[in-house]
């Protein structure tokens, strides 16, 4: 298991586990990021990270992908 931001881009991932925190982990599962989904990395711009996810393409800070763990 690691953090989104040691994905490679192009690459396509397995959501594994999401924040300790109930907000953020709220926040996330919001925006499509569920644990079990898959994720892709398009981009990463400056540590933030710009990523495919339900056929979405979200831009989340690195302190956030962070807490997503692939």
């Amino acid at each position: 298991m690691m953090p989104l931001t040691f994905a490679s881009p192009g690459e396509e991932n397995l959501i594994r586990k999401i924040g300790e925190n109930p907000e953020t982990k709220k926040f996330l599962e919001n925006l499509g990021f569920v644990v079990g989904g898959t994720i892709t990395v398009v981009n990463a711009i400056g540590g933030n990270v710009i990523v495919n996810v339900k056929e979405s393409r979200v831009a989340i800070s690195k302190e956030m992908a962070n807490k997503i763990m692939v």
